[in-house]
């Protein structure tokens, strides 16, 4: 059912330390018991499982759970046990789990979306439990009641949600690209601003309260951070991953981010170095630097007896230029882009040996990707995905042993 792999030595690598097999479809969700050896899974054989290890070292099911529907989000709030999940048919079941996590009563059901839950939190302060689902939607409901308070609808499948519990503000990604922040009241919501920047879907979210960041991950395979704190609209891209990026963590303790994505790849971002923004692509008729037409500038085609050339962009400095005038490739870190980039040939000619070097870690997590979920205090990562497999890495060696007396998160 589960192997232990084996004992922390000393890396700069996460150490896999336990895989949990045994689920019968995919695992959309995995997460870390505070304090206890122990895991919560939900997944689309439509099971919830709380897994704890044995003194063989293996992990077996102490609560398997089987619902009507399969189970798409989950939320776990350890100070009060109490489980919410999401399911494929829209609704949302809260549990209560017995403090020695063998059994789970079942509390109610919230009718909160007409089709599957994409994500969810519970706020235990206003005793909502706020959740998206592909309905459009994101909906917030009162968990003493059950009744609805309100709901707010976008124009593509709400896909992912963070939520600051100091102010109300949610945080809602979704299909076409877009994050919309909005201000949950007891029954209405206002809508305070969109955030475009991504030219995929929104996967994943990920709000720090402490320095106000907004960390988003899209199936453009980048990551961009949004510095909603500082209120000048400043963001920055980082660019190291090779397939949709699925799950994001922000260390704040060690400025580091943590993000997966669903090729296995695992990257931490040193985010405690002074990085520059991506500049703004320019327009431009002919290429920027030897003045040559591109292909749809049919006048000057027509004057200059010449054939129009394809217009590309340098990452470095953003302006349109031509093929011949942007003939190099490089990396540069410092904007995010931690792979080779098309930049022209006076921003390559600028760039020094050492500004190439990388400001991330790549790792391989040798599975699918799709959740991801930490514990902060004691360094450790859970993961799972499509080959419902379910992997407890030990992220000190990467992040740093100073985790071990870090803080949890909500």
């Amino acid at each position: 059912m589960a192997a232990e792999i084996h004992s922390r030595p000393q890396s700069s690598r996460p150490v896999l330390l336990s895989k949990i097999e045994g689920h019968q479809d995919a695992v959309t969700a995995a997460l870390l018991i505070p304090k206890e050896d122990g895991s919560l899974t939900a997944n689309e054989d439509r099971t919830i499982r709380v897994w704890l290890k044995r003194d063989s070292g293996q992990y077996w099911p102490s609560i398997y759970h089987t619902m009507a529907s399969p189970c798409s989000a989950m939320a776990y709030h350890h100070d009060s046990r109490r489980i919410f999940v999401g399911q494929d048919n829209g609704a949302v079941m809260e549990f209560h789990v017995s403090e020695d996590f063998n059994k789970m009563n079942f509390i109610k059901t919230y009718p909160a979306h007409q089709n599957r839950v994409t994500a969810i939190i519970f706020s235990l302060a206003t005793e909502w439990v706020i959740s998206t689902g592909h309905d459009k939607c994101v909906s917030w409901m009162c968990t003493r009641s059950g009744n609805m308070l309100g709901r707010h609808f976008f124009s593509s499948w709400a896909s992912c949600l963070q939520y600051d519990f100091d102010t109300q503000y949610a945080f809602v990604g979704d299909y076409s690209g877009q994050i919309t922040l909005l201000k949950l009241e007891q029954s209405t919501c206002s809508v305070i601003t969109t955030l475009k920047g991504h030219e995929g879907s929104i996967a994943c979210l990920w709000w720090d309260p402490i320095q106000r960041l907004l960390f988003s991950g899209a199936s453009d395979n980048s990551v961009i951070m949004w510095d909603i704190g500082g209120r000048k609209g400043r963001t920055l891209l980082l660019q190291g991953h090779h397939d949709r990026v699925q799950a994001l963590c922000y260390l704040q303790l060690t400025r580091q981010l943590v993000s997966c994505s669903s090729d296995g790849g695992i990257a931490v971002w040193n985010m405690d170095v002074s990085r520059e923004e991506a500049p703004q692509w320019l327009e431009s008729d002919s290429c920027q630097k030897c003045e040559q037409p591109f292909f749809w500038n049919i006048k000057q085609m027509w004057d200059t007896k010449t054939l129009g050339l394809r217009q590309h962009h340098c990452r470095k400095c953003g302006q349109a230029v031509c093929g011949k005038c942007s003939s190099k490739r490089s990396s540069y870190p410092v904007m995010g882009f931690e792979f080779q980039v098309r930049v022209c040939d006076s921003c390559y000619d600028s760039i020094k040996d050492e500004d190439r070097t990388s400001l991330a870690t790549f790792h391989e997590g040798k599975h699918n990707i799709s959740h991801m979920s930490m514990d902060v205090a004691r360094g450790l990562m859970v993961t799972c995905g499509t080959d419902r497999v379910v992997k407890i890495w030990d992220m000190t060696p990467v992040v740093g042993c100073s985790l071990a007396t870090g803080f949890s998160p909500h």
